[in-house]
């Protein structure tokens, strides 16, 4: 009894922090189009948030498609990294109090792998109180964050260093290839490669057969599934969950975490 009263108390808690309790399976598509990018997200208890980057003149800029002028105040460091770092202070070292897992940054490469990852790896180092470190192997677990790189990756850097502040997304063609958790947390897969079914009527069975048996593939590598490019409804959503996808893609921050409050 005692137990299960202070578990309600520590949720209670980051209600009161967030706005919400944590969600493990929602994904903030494009995050920064939002209002208030990774703020909206973490008021509605999102675990894992997505930024892409341009390289311009040494700075990395968040944008998805980069304008003929930009705003000095859309840095990943300002926008992500700085906010995340306060928060984990205010919080005694958690994204959200009483959550123990990690809070995933999804950082899509826009520009080339090797220079943009060049100018990451100083960013991450002057926020490696907060990030979770892969030394030889051995993923650091007692950091809230978890950086894992997307787009244009740095597969052979990252695979080569023996201390690392950041992961890879991987793709269905990385699972087999004995790529450890710990530097690649999350497979992501366009879903309009194994069903065009937009969430409408009866996905066909051969559809789901094909997903499914990329999550048993990913799950038995302990690691997570997501879609891009997934239809963006409740019934999609509802679909998703029941084949074992684990991250929900979305750019409903609202409906989704309704949606998936729901289910709890």
């Amino acid at each position: 009894m005692l137990q299960n009263l202070l578990v309600a108390l520590i949720f209670f808690q980051a209600t009161e922090v967030s706005g919400q309790a944590p969600l493990p399976g929602a994904h903030a598509h494009n995050d920064y189009e939002h209002e208030r990018p990774l703020l909206d997200a973490l008021d509605h208890g999102f675990t894992s948030v997505e930024a892409d980057v341009f390289l311009v003149e040494g700075q990395l800029y968040v944008y998805h498609d980069l304008p003929d002028s930009i705003d000095s105040t859309r840095t990943l460091e300002a926008l992500y990294l700085k906010p995340l770092a306060e928060r984990v202070g205010e919080n005694g070292g958690h994204i959200y109090p009483g959550y123990d897992d990690f809070f995933y940054l999804m950082i899509d490469f826009k520009t080339k792998a090797d220079s943009t990852y060049m100018a990451l790896k100083p960013l991450l180092e002057k926020y490696e109180g907060i990030l979770s470190a892969v030394r030889d192997g051995e993923e650091e677990r007692t950091k809230p964050v978890k950086i894992f790189i997307s787009g244009s990756r740095p597969v052979k850097q990252i695979l080569e260093e023996t201390v690392t502040l950041a992961a890879l997304d991987g793709r269905a063609s990385d699972l087999g290839k004995e790529i450890p958790v710990s530097l690649m947390p999350v497979v992501s897969q366009n879903m309009l490669n194994y069903t065009l079914w937009r969430g409408r009527g009866v996905m066909r069975k051969a559809d789901q057969d094909r997903i499914k048996g990329l999550v048993e593939r990913t799950h038995a590598e302990g690691k997570k599934l997501r879609f891009w490019a997934a239809p963006d409804n409740k019934v999609a959503w509802e679909k998703l969950l029941e084949l074992g996808v684990d991250l929900i893609n979305t750019d409903k921050l609202a409906e989704l975490s309704a949606f998936l409050r729901e289910k709890e």
